[in-house]
């Protein structure tokens, strides 16, 4: 009984199994394919819509550099404007062109004069304290 077939009941019905079989394997097949190839899409998608809006050059980094760029241009304002200043300052220093009263505010402040025609007042710094010692200024000879 090993060795002998048996013949189909049907072969007609048989054949006809075995080829819907085969229909649906293709079929299963090519929807699971085309299932595959959408879930790599949107796998694909999703990554570079990720790193576009938390990679390092997008919309989040586009924001942080936005932000360091207006306090950088903020900062290099002031500097201009600190930098005309002391432009300024210097040119009445110049030798050609000394001004006799930036001369007289430095000159007072650096040696520590007072003329004997100016009001000073004293101002205690260290409130805490009951006798903080007070600079005295030299009268101007």
């Amino acid at each position: 009984m090993s060795g002998v077939r048996h013949p189909a009941i049907n072969s007609a019905l048989s054949g006809a199994l075995t080829w819907w079989r085969m229909v649906t394997r293709k079929r299963l097949r090519a929807i699971l394919n085309a299932l595959a190839l959408y879930a790599l899409a949107g796998l694909l998608i999703g990554y570079f819509g990720v790193n576009a809006y938390s990679g390092n050059r997008g919309l989040k980094a586009k924001e942080v550099i936005d932000r360091q760029s207006a306090t950088l241009s903020a900062e290099l304002d002031r500097l201009k404007v600190e930098h005309a200043q002391w432009q300024r300052r210097i040119a009445l220093l110049k030798s050609d062109a000394i001004d006799p009263d930036m001369l007289d505010e430095r000159a007072r402040a650096l040696l520590d004069y007072a003329d004997p025609n100016d009001v000073t007042l004293m101002v205690d710094v260290h409130s805490h304290a009951a006798a903080a010692p007070v600079a005295e200024t030299k009268p101007l000879n």
